[in-house]
């Protein structure tokens, strides 16, 4: 009864009041944007400085969905952002049937970072060369559900930098961000039109390449080792290949070590790998469990 009872006072929040108010929806977007859906990238993205925000678009609500869209507003409040409230079919029609947790939020595309763009500054402390940073490249991962994936983990378990070859790999789409959890609003994301050249260059600053396989037989002339097994005191990139072919032979050349994380059990034919995102989320947390119990 007390949910139910739950108003805004007028003249509490004069301009939140004023967004609040019913306007027809414009389908037609402003040019170059996209529609964010879902409650932490809507969230996050306005909270953040990243993007040019446009309009949020709120499901109308009742009971325990409105104080969740009471914060919204008072978030594009604080943005001066216009709201819109609308039924549940206007916001399906947004995101093209997306899960969007009535939610929506018309902004600018978020673009990668270019290299060059960060390359010295955040490399940090000058008077600790060797400290532990680990950085993932991914080579043409295509797939946005397992890249927002791939993001998820790598901001949760403490990578420094993320960056991607531009060839044959999937943008910064709405879709990533909320596989992501809205992480992709927080996280830096940089990109290289040749990665090899970027895995050479790093190689020559002291830094060590390591791949990731599936199956270990399938590598010549790099040794393989498991992830369980790995063991570092230097800056690493870890590098990831596609979600069917894996890292190609090329960029396998480049490698010091490829990883492999071992198995449970005797595998079925035809079960013998896992999705790209979860065998990262694996490795990732191997390594950077050590680089925790170093940092102590």
């Amino acid at each position: 009864a007390d949910r139910e009872s739950w108003s805004w006072r007028e003249g509490d929040f004069p301009k939140a009041r004023k967004s609040l108010e019913r306007k027809p929806l414009s389908v037609e977007r402003t040019k170059g944007s996209e529609i964010l859906f879902g409650i932490a990238p809507c969230s996050l993205a306005l909270s953040q400085s990243r993007r040019d925000l446009f309009r949020l678009f709120l499901k109308e609500s009742s009971g325990s969905r409105r104080l969740v869209m009471s914060e919204f507003v008072l978030q594009a409040a604080a943005r001066g952002v216009p709201v819109h409230h609308v039924k549940r079919r206007e916001l399906d029609a947004l995101c093209r049937g997306q899960v969007h947790q009535g939610v929506c939020l018309e902004a600018t595309p978020l673009r990668f970072k270019s290299l060059e763009e960060a390359e010295k500054p955040d490399l940090g402390d000058e008077e600790s060369p060797n400290r532990q940073l680990i950085w993932l490249a991914l080579e043409q991962i295509q797939d946005p559900m397992n890249l927002g994936a791939l993001l998820r983990s790598a901001y949760f378990l403490g990578v420094d930098r993320v960056v991607t070859s531009q060839r044959n790999s999937c943008p910064l789409t709405p879709t990533v961000s909320k596989a992501s959890s809205g992480a992709m609003e927080v996280f830096d994301v940089y990109s290289t039109d040749d990665l090899r050249s970027f895995l050479k260059a790093k190689t020559a600053e002291g830094w060590e390449v390591v791949g990731t396989v599936s199956q270990p037989e399938d590598v010549e002339n790099v040794p393989v080792i498991s992830c369980l097994e790995f063991q570092w005191n230097k800056p690493v990139i870890i590098v990831i290949g596609s979600e069917g072919d894996g890292l190609s032979l090329e960029t396998q050349l480049l490698c010091h070590r490829m990883l492999a994380i071992p198995p449970g059990r005797a595998l079925h034919p035809g079960i013998e790998s896992l999705n790209v995102s979860v065998a990262t989320g694996i490795l990732l947390h191997s390594i950077c469990s050590q680089k925790l119990r170093h940092g102590d």
